[in-house]
């Protein structure tokens, strides 16, 4: 039969008290979609989220449920699993891999109670403070506020607690640890040595501390947010880095909904659901953190180059999920040997011949990539680069080459590699340097047009 899913209607009429916390409440009435298994479309109704029902947030999604995967979302469900059994979450994750972010997120909810809250940076993961929602199940929501955060944000934070009715629960920074920072480095430290002192006092201290109040925790990680770092994201674990409530390793669980879910699959969920979104967006941000250390991107970049941009692309966390941080550069040279560049109009140069360039032995005006074959932006730039290689094949002023870095990351930091791929020029003219290419911009044109203003216009 066809389902027609009927327009949507409920809304949150004010929050209630619960443990100081103000939460949704499960007698509120929330915006749910329900199918129809008639040709006929679904009226236009309102469901109160604590009536008895038989359709479970699945079968609101029109998703199927087998077995005993899911609860309903009625009153009686929300029984919490027996306190004496410790759930096996390697086999709980392998269970829900393939289950629709709504379907864990209600199982999240279900086992945990009270004791889970949905972490809300004021980006794109407010999807799961909607998916908490349409469950129907008591959430909480906390956020860090770091103090430099823009002021769309703010605005959205405000904008997501009038829309669900409920209030967000805010962690700050230690005052005293954010002024001895400051003064002893001053307000933009970051740039010069590294994002992460910074992050560690103002997100994951605090983060540390919240958590510390509970039993689970729900992130809006996603496997392809991140080159090198976010590949290894399971749906659940174990929170390898973060205590819980009851103090020590192992007692925290670690929610991922989103893992395999894409931005653009994370965009079309937000859009239909007509929820309330970060402006910044409108603006070209993709990922959003802090204002000194968030950008917009342009289009076809990844969205993690918005942040942190002036370190190692596959470096960009912030400590907060620093436990599924992958190190690929070993992992997947070993799995993928496939170089980049093989064709032949690519000189490869060995760290011999660069370095006698670096000593002013230079024949030739070399463009030279640095890369690593593993990184998905020196993947990206493997036609473009080729075709100016083809260009210049057979110049005798000009010569287009590269180095695998990653072999050797140390002698590549004297030409001034800082991220994969770095792009230099050695002119040959008498005592030049090492010029780097001074944007992302890496199409053929772009290159081409910045060898000639290297090194003219003769072939």
């Amino acid at each position: 039969m066809t389902a027609q899913v009927g327009t949507l209607q409920g809304f949150c009429q004010g929050p209630a008290a619960h443990a100081g916390v103000l939460r949704a409440k499960r007698g509120f009435a929330a915006p749910i979609q329900l199918v129809a298994k008639t040709r006929q479309p679904v009226k236009r109704i309102h469901r109160s989220c604590s009536a008895a029902s038989t359709a479970s947030p699945a079968q609101v999604h029109g998703s199927p449920v087998q077995g005993d995967s899911l609860t309903t979302v009625a009153a009686d469900s929300l029984d919490r699993e027996p306190a004496e059994q410790t759930p096996d979450y390697d086999r709980l994750a392998k269970a829900l891999d393939k289950k629709s972010p709504l379907e864990i997120m209600d199982q999240a909810l279900k086992m945990h109670g009270d004791d889970i809250g949905i972490a809300f940076s004021g980006a794109e993961d407010v999807a799961l403070v909607e998916y908490a929602h349409l469950t129907g199940r008591p959430y909480r929501v906390f956020s860090l506020d770091t103090g430099r955060l823009n002021p769309e944000t703010y605005q959205l934070f405000a904008a997501v607690e009038k829309h669900y009715g409920i209030r967000i629960e805010y962690t700050f920074p230690d005052a005293q640890e954010c002024m001895d920072l400051v003064r002893a480095k001053g307000m933009f430290s970051f740039y010069e040595d590294g994002h992460q002192e910074c992050c560690r006092v103002r997100k994951v201290r605090p983060l540390r501390r919240q958590l510390k109040q509970l039993k689970a925790w729900i992130t809006g990680q996603r496997k392809d947010q991140s080159p090198g770092t976010r590949s290894a994201v399971p749906v659940v674990q174990v929170d390898p880095v973060f205590e819980g409530l009851k103090g020590g390793p192992g007692t925290l669980v670690k929610y991922n909904p989103l893992s395999n879910v894409s931005s653009a699959e994370v965009w079309n969920f937000l859009r239909a659901m007509s929820v309330p979104v970060n402006k910044l967006h409108e603006m070209g941000y993709v990922s959003i953190g802090c204002e000194p250390c968030t950008r917009a991107v342009l289009p076809n970049q990844h969205e993690r180059e918005g942040r942190w941009w002036w370190e190692d692309a596959t470096g960009k966390e912030c400590g907060l999920h620093s436990g599924n941080v992958v190190e690929l550069a070993a992992e997947q040279a070993k799995e993928d040997q496939r170089d980049l560049w093989q064709e032949g109009a690519v000189e490869a140069l060995s760290k011999e011949q660069l370095q006698d360039m670096v000593d002013g032995k230079r024949d030739k005006n070399t463009m030279l990539v640095m890369y690593a074959p593993w990184c998905q932006y020196s993947q990206a730039m493997e036609d473009s680069y080729e075709a100016l290689a083809k260009r210049y094949q057979g110049s005798e002023h000009v010569r287009v080459a590269k180095f695998q870095a990653d072999t050797d990351r140390e002698f590549a930091g004297t030409l001034g590699l800082k991220t994969f791929p770095t792009i230099v020029m050695l002119p040959q003219f008498e005592n030049a340097g090492v010029i780097k290419y001074p944007t992302e911009r890496r199409d053929t044109d772009s290159l081409d047009m910045w060898v000639k203003t290297m090194t003219g216009y003769e072939n």
